[in-house]
């Protein structure tokens, strides 16, 4: 028998959950690279991941396309063309349909088919994993490309299923196309879905209200297509691309800057970060002055800029004024990217509500009622309220570990978890971009890489010894939850009520979910750990059930 034939029991070695950018590659990695017998649950109708669930209007990648792919595979990262540099949803999920049939990835995929509730066995160091369509499969391995944002989230209004028009989320889009035309739109946040969303729908809707609780620091986009003679020098720098992207702080071809905010004079800053505005992408953001995140004098400088700029977009002073960020600092919020977001504002028939001061009191039959008694009449209303995020899709499955402990309940007061990767007490069980991870505060798909890789490192070297389980020890447990605090009270983070703190779901522990190691430090991390015999988890073999 081979190492792999030794190492299976029960339907198959592995289940993976999800047909992101995640479930795909950990799919090819395992069954064509280590050989292993695997099953992929998928609850959407194809592959895509987010990218199918999201499709309304504008949606579309915030990092350049160049970099928004696998990066593995020399000859796909060459071969597939991008049209521009920030490729639409369609063109994402049409790069996955292309990944999934050039692996011959679907034979081993279920789709329609959502993961109910996974158990962990501990007389045989299995897990069986129940579908909501009531299959039940045996795996030793259990690795869940859920995503971070995949759970959509619509705060509970009064009489929200009374609202006799149409309702839609941004999460939840439906296939076909929507069509306002003609219709009075109010949409209900200002993330960055409804930053992509509102120039778009603005262009069919008759009337078009926002409701804003929180305004933006938006940046633009400069999306278009990309020149031919720079699409052509990235294709001769493969190798330095992805060296440089995975050995980055946030996988991107951004570095930070010596000098700080704070040792510049406005004169210095505007023409640091004019340039970067200009350019558009996430260089104001992630390629500019690293004291921002910790100091708030030297972020006020930033946003000093960054203030001005709204005003020069939007005519209407009251209106600018409002579209102004408050109270929270820049850079701590997700960043989206503008298309004409503060533009669209100049229309005459698109209004801005600000429902901090006023806030929605309930969704009524004919629409929108604020607390003071203004009503707003609609024919359909988009929520563009977000996700529960980070741990939100983890929660939605019924995981148990050792001594049938709840997963949802060990997290209760915030996820606990050894490189954001696994959770002691659930043995065999991975996060692929997990929480406590540097994940959604990098370039997705650089992280989703380097995560799936340590994952079938790790299950080679089990099969390899023997082995039957691996889990972190609670001493690294601890020791990464605390650090993932320390790391992120040293800055300023978590000063502002974000969904990076859980601060968007009522009752949700307010921790910080990434994690500020970064992209390529914590890379260096992992190896080092791997090197050193996985310090901080325990291994135990099959035959012996000890420590290896």
């Amino acid at each position: 028998m081979s190492a792999a034939e030794q190492g299976r029991t029960g339907d198959v070695d592995a289940v993976v959950i999800g047909t992101g950018f995640s479930g795909l590659y950990m799919l090819h990695k395992l069954r064509d690279e280590l050989g292993l017998a695997v099953r992929v649950f998928e609850a959407g109708g194809g592959v895509g991941g987010t990218w199918y669930w999201n499709r309304y209007p504008g949606a579309r990648s915030d990092s350049d396309s160049y970099i928004y792919g696998y990066m593995f595979d020399e000859d796909l990262w060459r071969k597939w063309e991008w049209s521009e540099r920030y490729p639409e949803q369609h063109e994402i999920r049409a790069y996955l349909e292309h990944v999934a049939q050039r692996y011959d990835l679907k034979k081993d995929i279920t789709f329609g088919t959502r993961v109910a509730a996974t158990t962990f066995d501990e007389d045989d160091d299995t897990w069986t994993v129940t579908t909501d369509a009531g299959e039940s499969v045996r795996a030793r391995y259990v690795i869940a490309g859920v995503g971070a944002l995949s759970v959509s989230n619509t705060p509970p209004f009064d009489g929200i299923d009374s609202f006799r028009g149409e309702s839609y989320h941004t999460g939840r889009w439906p296939h076909e196309k929507v069509d306002f035309s003609g219709k009075r739109v109010g949409v209900i946040g200002t993330g960055a879905s409804a930053v992509q969303a509102v120039p778009l729908i603005a262009q069919e809707a008759s009337d078009l209200t926002v409701f804003q609780r929180t305004a933006n620091y938006i940046i633009p986009a400069n999306n278009g297509p990309v020149p031919d003679e720079v699409r052509e020098a990235r294709k001769q720098d493969y190798a330095g691309i992805r060296e440089r992207i995975r050995n980055s702080v946030f996988g991107f071809e951004l570095t930070l800057l010596e000098k700080g905010a704070l040792e510049s004079t406005d004169e210095e800053i505007d023409a640091v970060l004019q340039p970067r505005w200009d350019e558009g992408g996430f260089g104001i953001w992630l390629g500019s002055y690293v004291d921002m995140f910790y100091v708030d004098e030297a972020n006020a400088k930033v946003r000093r800029f960054l203030h001005d700029k709204i005003r020069e977009k939007v005519h209407d002073p009251e209106t600018a004024e409002l579209l102004i960020p408050r109270g929270y600092p820049f850079g701590c919020k997700r960043n989206p990217l503008d298309s004409g977001y503060y533009e669209t504002f100049n229309l005459p028939h698109v209004h801005l509500v600000d429902v901090k001061s006023n806030p929605i009191a309930a969704i009524t039959p004919s629409g929108v009622r604020l607390e003071d008694g203004t009503e707003y009449e609609l024919d359909a209303i988009v929520y563009a309220t977000g996700f529960d995020a980070m741990t939100g899709p983890m929660d939605r499955i019924d995981i148990r570990g050792r001594g049938g402990r709840l997963l949802r309940e060990k997290w209760a007061e915030g996820p606990r978890t050894y490189l954001g990767l696994m959770s002691h007490g659930y043995p065999n069980l991975f996060t692929i971009t997990g929480p406590q991870s540097p994940s959604v505060l990098s370039n997705m798909p650089v992280s989703i890489e380097q995560h799936v890789d340590f994952i079938a490192r790790i299950v080679a070297d089990l099969v390899e010894r023997g082995a039957s389980t691996i889990e972190p020890t609670q001493e690294a447990e601890n020791s990464w939850v605390a650090e993932n605090q320390q790391l992120a009270e040293a800055t300023l983070f978590p000063t502002a009520d974000t969904w990076y703190m859980g601060a968007n779901i009522p009752g949700k522990p307010r921790v910080f979910l990434p994690n500020l190691s970064f992209v390529g430090p914590y890379r260096a991390k992992c190896d080092r750990i791997a090197d050193n015999e996985y310090e901080g988890f325990t291994i135990s073999t099959a035959r012996e059930g000890a420590t290896a």
